[in-house]
């Protein structure tokens, strides 16, 4: 017997590499608002996490955070999204674990509509009996309330969060919902770890491995 019923994915970072729209997006925004880009490792940071809460970390007031996400969306909505590619392997994984009787979730922060696009221009959109994201009024932006709205959506039963940082751990956890963390995104193998990773993956194989494997032991 299955020790999961639900899979639960992030989007950025874990099943499409995002990185390069989403830095463009932000860098252009803060040009337009006068200001200096941030370098390339602190713009990977914004892959991910509610942009609100990035753009304010750099002592932006909420007018000028909004200002930013406008600038924001203002690129990435029309060029952005698309600058982005699938990871190897991902079909095949999603694949197999919906032949292995797997209901398959989409839980990310990237606003819900731009999620559902991305998701259809890569064909992968099927797979996932439902897809969760952000609203574009700020009422829900972070993991944890992605995926409270999704318990409320759809009853998910006994469930496994994937994601790539420790935001996706620690929203997952706000839910009771264990979470294995994935290597190849923009998170932080150890951030992920402290945060309560049950297990982290370094392959698509691997991920596969833990889920069907049950593995919620011992950190790999």
């Amino acid at each position: 017997m299955k020790k999961y019923e639900s899979v639960l994915f992030d989007l950025d970072g874990t099943l499409t590499d995002s990185g390069p729209g989403i830095t463009k997006s932000v860098a252009q925004a803060f040009t337009r608002m006068g200001m200096e880009p941030p370098c390339r490792k602190e713009l990977n940071l914004f892959v991910g996490p509610p942009l609100a809460s990035s753009f304010a970390r750099y002592g932006m007031n909420p007018e000028q955070v909004d200002e930013a996400i406008r600038l924001f969306r203002e690129r990435y909505t029309t060029v952005g999204k698309f600058e982005n590619f699938p990871y190897d392997g991902v079909s095949q994984l999603l694949e197999r674990l919906q032949a292995d009787g797997y209901r398959l979730f989409i839980a990310t922060s990237k606003p819900e509509n731009i999620a559902i696009e991305v998701l259809q221009h890569f064909q992968l959109d099927g797979y996932f009996e439902k897809i969760c994201g952000a609203s574009l009024d700020h009422s829900r932006e972070t993991k944890e309330a992605v995926l409270e709205y999704l318990k409320q959506q759809c009853h998910i039963g006994n469930a496994v969060m994937i994601g790539d940082t420790e935001f996706d751990v620690k929203g997952a956890k706000e839910h009771g919902i264990p979470c294995i963390g994935v290597n190849w995104g923009y998170g932080n193998r150890k951030s992920m770890e402290d945060a309560g990773a049950i297990a982290i993956a370094s392959t698509m194989d691997e991920l596969y491995d833990l889920i069907v494997q049950q593995a919620d032991a011992a950190l790999c």
